[in-house]
């Protein structure tokens, strides 16, 4: 058992690379368990009970990149195409407030319609018509993009950089630069974004050094929230056919996370409860995890969204899905917070 590392966690003594690798080969049902524990106590001390609600809405499945995991690449002609009208998107935001989500998710693929002018019109409107933070997850755009959009009112920006390996990043985004990606992070923050980023665990060619790196990347950057969640394989992809990652190491990766980042939001993923349907979000909470992002996007539009297949909830509208993410919850003894959820980390 590493009773070392552990005690070096109890103490919050900083985690080496050779630290998180060790812990993240635990295969020992005991030892994992702590490890778990380890996370949970961190998560109350640093960020408390509470769980944050941040309604998603994924108004487009149109993208310009052809990244070799995603299902929205743009080389996939096997999927059908939409984009929601800014009306429509206005009402679902209203329809996430009247849920008590304090927060809206603007997600995307990189969808050139949209341009700065009706997004910063949308951000708009979303802040005089309802009262909830608006998080943008629309992907690469120019830096004065960027602070125009913040300036009409956005508050928070995800863009999830997948691997911090740039081999492995790049044979994963034929076009597109790690090194800017890192920049607009950088950018991003700079402008004043809460800025929240992520990686996927189980991808092709990725080890465990590539993970136990991604988790000291996370606290390099000093990101406001992150994503951890399960490479997905999908059939029309380049990938097609890879073996999943795995729901075990993305909640080691979740517990590592908190240990390390202490006042970071983390999310229980979707791709996480669609490998472990039965409990995957509640043994999040249980392992550092304290975001939930139920998914709003109208039903016409959601089996569409498919970034990766077999996604759970795509059938049920924003009213169930919001009812089930309460008793999940609850479950566990966790509370539902009422406030916007915005970083510890800017308090």
């Amino acid at each position: 058992m590493p009773v070392e590392l552990f005690d070096k966690i109890s103490k919050e003594e900083s985690l080496n690379k050779g630290d998180l690798v060790t812990l993240l080969a635990l295969n020992n049902e005991e030892e994992v368990e702590i490890l778990y524990k380890k996370a949970d106590i961190v998560r109350q001390r640093y960020v408390g009970d509470e769980v944050h609600l941040r309604g998603l809405i994924e108004f487009s499945n149109i993208c310009r990149k052809n990244c070799c995991y995603c299902g929205i690449r743009s080389a996939n002609s096997e999927i059908k195409r939409y984009r929601m009208p800014i009306d429509e998107i206005i009402q679902t935001a209203k329809l996430a407030e009247g849920f008590g989500y304090r927060t809206v998710v603007l997600q995307s693929g990189e969808d050139p319609f949209y341009t700065l002018n009706i997004l910063v019109d949308l951000i708009r409107k979303i802040k005089q018509e309802t009262n909830m933070a608006v998080t943008l997850s629309i992907g690469e755009r120019s830096k004065e993009e960027y602070q125009q959009m913040y300036e009409a009112g956005a508050d928070r920006f995800l863009l999830r950089f997948e691997t911090s390996n740039p081999t492995l990043y790049h044979s994963l985004h034929p076009d597109s630069d790690f090194e800017q990606r890192m920049k607009i992070l950088v950018w991003l923050k700079d402008i004043g974004y809460q800025v929240g980023s992520g990686i996927m665990i189980g991808l092709p060619g990725q080890t465990l050094e590539d993970l136990a790196m991604d988790i000291l990347k996370f606290k390099e950057l000093d990101l406001d929230m992150i994503g951890v969640g399960p490479y997905i394989s999908h059939p029309d992809t380049p990938l097609a056919g890879s073996v999943n990652g795995t729901a075990d190491m993305t909640l080691k990766m979740i517990a590592l996370t908190r240990i390390v980042t202490r006042n970071t939001h983390i999310p229980a993923t979707t791709a996480l409860a669609t490998l472990r349907p039965e409990d995957g979000r509640e043994k999040a909470l249980q392992s550092g995890a304290n975001v939930v992002m139920p998914n709003v996007t109208p039903l016409k539009y959601r089996e569409l969204y498919e970034l990766y297949p077999a996604k759970i909830c795509i059938h049920e509208a924003a009213e169930q899905c919001h009812s089930c993410i309460r008793q999940r919850i609850s479950k566990v003894g966790r509370s539902i917070s009422t406030d916007y959820g915005h970083s510890p980390k800017r308090a």
